[in-house]
């Protein structure tokens, strides 16, 4: 089962609250995944879905709203994909005018564009229209592998005023077009978590803050351990370009020739090639700083550097 799938199917079970809110929910169903079907003097509402629990849930709806024993329809999605596809219908026209009517989507004969006022409203209905537009057309992609979360329709307004929806709750979705459909999306990892919040899908939403959680603390590991494999590039390159310094001051003058400072460092460095400059400070007698270990192997590979250029 996907994580989308899942998230769906807890929503589809969530209690349906007040009236004010399953009107909101119906809403945002047929807004978003409804139709009107005209067929000679035939007239039927249609909603569509894949999801079964989601189904379920619209025929209830309807039930309880308006008293109607909507029709349900199973079918085949096509040959390749073998997925039901769920027709929840309604065919009376009286009926339909009265649904739509009572939601607020038909007003003196014509349908309405914007999202009726009742569900800008109230905090709750807010919740429900932005949890039944999810149920509708929306998707989530497992946080394992990415953070988005998505909800499409045909048409712009819907888009724009699902936005501004989720905006009152701080949400910053986002609207942009794709292949004639609007996109309403969310990438934010905590303003998913928030959707999920609003929505109801709590199980889904502890899971998905697992899921994060694990996914920072490896992501802080890789860091600290690239950061540690870089230092110890660093370390290794600047000790063997220091032991090659010390090398040709041996080979050609001595160390005894170094000054009693740079002798012991020098002497330390072979002695302990892999040892970071802190290391070798806390060697000295007395201690010395990283800073000052640092001045006097660079010290020693400015008097090697001298050496090489005289032996020209």
């Amino acid at each position: 089962m996907t994580y989308a799938l899942q998230v769906k199917n807890e929503l589809a079970r969530l209690k349906q609250g007040r009236k004010c809110c399953q009107m909101a929910e119906l809403t945002a169903f047929l807004r978003f995944s409804g139709s009107i079907n005209i067929s000679g003097k035939n007239i039927s509402l249609n909603v569509i879905t894949a999801n079964p629990a989601v189904a379920r849930r619209i025929f209830k709806l309807f039930k309880r709203l308006f008293g109607l024993n909507s029709e349900l329809i199973v079918r085949r999605k096509s040959r390749l994909q073998k997925n039901n596809v769920y027709l929840i219908r309604i065919a009376r026209t009286g009926r339909i005018f009265n649904v739509l009517g009572q939601l607020g989507l038909l007003k003196d004969g014509v349908l309405c564009r914007e999202l009726p006022e009742a569900v800008h409203r109230k905090k709750c209905c807010r919740r429900a229209y932005l949890r039944g537009a999810f149920l509708a057309a929306g998707s989530i992609s497992n946080p394992e592998s990415s953070y988005h979360l998505e909800i499409y329709t045909d048409y712009q307004q819907h888009a724009d005023d699902l936005a501004a929806v989720a905006a009152t709750f701080g949400l910053q979705a986002k609207v942009k077009s794709r292949k004639n459909k609007y996109l309403v999306y969310i990438k934010d990892s905590e303003q998913i978590v928030e959707f999920l919040n609003i929505s109801g899908a709590h199980s889904a939403l502890l899971g998905f803050e697992n899921i994060r959680i694990l996914k920072d603390i490896r992501n802080h590991i890789n860091r600290l351990v690239n950061f540690e494999t870089a230092n110890v590039g660093k370390t290794v390159k600047a000790s063997v370009r220091q032991i090659q310094a010390i090398r040709r001051i041996e080979e050609q003058c001595g160390l005894d020739s170094l000054d009693p400072a740079l002798r012991d460092i020098a002497r330390l460095r072979l002695q302990n090639p892999e040892a970071s400059l802190a290391e070798l400070g806390e060697m000295l007698q007395p201690p010395l700083g990283k800073s000052g270990v640092n001045h006097r192997l660079r010290k020693i590979e400015r008097i090697s550097k001298g050496l090489a250029e005289n032996n020209k």
